[in-house]
């Protein structure tokens, strides 16, 4: 496994993940190894397998979702929470 050495951090960003480190009972490495397998970058779609996944949404998606109005659905949603 790699090592990763970050300079020039601010103090305020220490102390934060210091404390979640102590809420979640952990260590501050074990929190910032965390942070970063969460928070990693996800790999973008090439053009052609963009297009390949759209279309097979496209294709997946009945046609008459288009003619559906979801104001009453996403009214209903908000207001049960």
């Amino acid at each position: 496994m790699g090592q990763v050495l970050i300079r020039n951090l601010d103090d305020e960003v220490i102390a934060a993940y210091k404390a979640a480190a102590t809420r979640h009972g952990r260590s501050l490495e074990a929190e910032l190894r965390e942070a970063l397998a969460t928070m990693q970058p996800r790999a973008r779609l090439a053009g052609g397998d963009l297009i390949a996944l759209s279309e097979s949404l496209r294709v997946g998606t009945p046609a008459k979702a288009a003619t559906i109005d979801s104001t009453s659905l996403i009214r209903e949603d908000r207001d049960a929470r």
